[in-house]
């Protein structure tokens, strides 16, 4: 086994330097399992580590004692859920998953189990394995009581345990089988090792079928994962309770460049995939638009047309943006007012796809469905990109004022450890800006969450660059 490392000259900013990293890893076991197990680099080297019994540390150690137990609990429990499926006590739940047409077959590969309609069955037995009941709220399997004591927070549920790329354990989402419980879906909240911003429920098992398809499908539940995986579309997986975000588009561009949305096809629906294609194009994915037939999900349409048809109508799936177009134009482009309004709807998503020639010709096309000038229109998109790419601080105030909220949002959903990683990058590039080379900068672009942290990172590699650092 050889190990190579990179040049003491490659700066050590694990995720951001994986580009240059895997360029040296080819021909080795790393290269193996990043091709074979469609892994990352970072990912294929704690797989191998994990398998050698070899520790990488991540954080400072009290934060990996704390993640090692979160893990350790969290594989617990789910031993106690597939253990309690199993049990007379989970007979109504295997009941519920027969008639949803979920098999034996299909339980095992998502390891899909049952949380008993108690108060305190985890709480006993993460008690009796010698878990402090902080742990259990920690790894969010408890909920504090008001009165004082700890609570099971999943209960008569139909349990889905959500794994990292490695399969361990991080989350788990529960099903109601109750009529009267609600939510109908609840999941564990966030945790030290679960973030839902970057997290895909099956992705474990959708990497292999992913790579071999060369596509993914991305889908809104657990359900509709499992349902697309029946039919034989394994490279299917779903989010976890939240919308796409620039992490999800990042960890899809790794793997693949052709990517299946399946959204409801209600108005909410539509709009949510526009939503995701705001952070699928710029990542330079291809992005075709599964379209149901309304009130259907996949499970429904499985149930009524079969695998065959379900398979086909992922395989025929429209493009995405044509999608867009045509709706807009559906809408009405019959008066000057109205053509303007059309193309300005679909000129910033125009403008967001990465490949000028790709994006020359969804202009185009825009300007024939539209029956608009075809200068006027490559105009309009021309004015989008400008837009987009220019400077933050050359906006004016309105534009800054309107992303203040967004950047907001995005550094209050920052783990602890992830802000001081990040301040920790920032000193770093403080003290020695020249680390910071064009490819690294483009890398770091790509890999850092959008905050007020990422821009201070680029504004002292910028400063250090022109000499202003004392």
């Amino acid at each position: 086994l050889m190990i190579r490392r990179p040049p003491r000259s490659t700066p050590l900013f694990s995720s951001a330097a994986s580009d240059v990293y895997k360029r040296q890893a080819k021909g080795t076991v790393i290269g193996f399992l990043m091709d074979h197990e469609n892994l990352t680099f970072p990912e294929a080297v704690r797989t191998l580590a994990a398998d050698l019994g070899i520790e990488i540390p991540e954080t400072d150690s009290g934060q990996r004692s704390d993640n090692e137990k979160v893990f350790a609990a969290l594989d617990l429990a789910q031993r106690t859920y597939r253990d309690a499926l199993r049990s007379p006590t989970g007979q109504g739940a295997r009941d519920y998953l027969d008639a949803r047409g979920v098999d034996a077959e299909t339980i095992d590969r998502f390891g899909i189990g049952y949380a008993p309609d108690a108060w305190d069955t985890m709480t006993r037995v993460l008690e009796k394995a010698g878990f402090s009941q902080e742990v259990g709220m920690l790894c969010g399997l408890l909920n504090e009581r008001n009165s004082g004591g700890h609570y099971d927070r999943l209960r008569g549920r139909v349990t889905f345990p959500i794994q990292d790329v490695r399969g361990r354990v991080i989350a788990f989402g529960g099903r109601a089988l109750g009529a009267d419980q609600q939510p109908k879906y609840l999941n564990t909240p966030e945790s030290p090792v679960y973030h839902k911003r970057r997290t895909f429920y099956g992705f474990p098992q959708a990497l292999e079928p992913i790579r071999r398809a060369g596509r993914v499908v991305v889908c809104e539940g657990y359900f509709d994962a499992i349902a697309l995986a029946r039919a034989g579309l394994a490279e299917a997986v779903a989010t976890c309770g939240t919308a796409l975000t620039a992490d999800h588009a990042r960890d899809l561009a790794r793997r693949t460049k052709a990517v299946g949305l399946l959204f409801d096809g209600d108005s909410a629906g539509q709009k949510a995939m526009e939503k995701a294609l705001e952070l699928l194009l710029p990542a330079g994915l291809r992005v075709r638009a599964v379209s149901l037939p309304s009130g259907m999900d996949p499970d429904d349409y499985l149930a009524a047309e079969g695998a065959e048809a379900l398979t086909t109508l992922v395989d025929k799936a429209p493009d995405a943006l044509e999608a867009v177009i045509r709706r807009a134009a559906a809408r009405g482009c019959a008066t000057p007012s109205e053509k303007a309004d059309a193309v300005g709807h679909c000129a910033p998503l125009v403008a967001l796809v990465s490949d000028q020639v790709e994006r020359s010709e969804y202009t185009r096309r825009l300007a024939l469905t539209m029956g608009a000038d075809l200068t006027a229109v490559e105009s309009v998109v021309r004015g989008a990109v400008k837009g987009r790419n220019t400077p933050p601080g050359a906006r004016g105030a309105r534009m800054e004022s309107a992303q203040a909220p967004v950047a907001a949002q995005v550094e209050d959903a920052l783990s602890e450890p992830e802000k001081r990683a990040l301040r920790q990058c920032a000193l770093i590039v403080s003290r020695h800006p020249e680390l910071v080379s064009e490819e690294l900068a483009h890398a770091l672009s790509r890999a850092l969450p959008e905050s007020s942290l990422q821009a201070l990172i680029f504004a002292f590699a910028e400063a250090g660059k022109k000499g202003r650092l004392d």
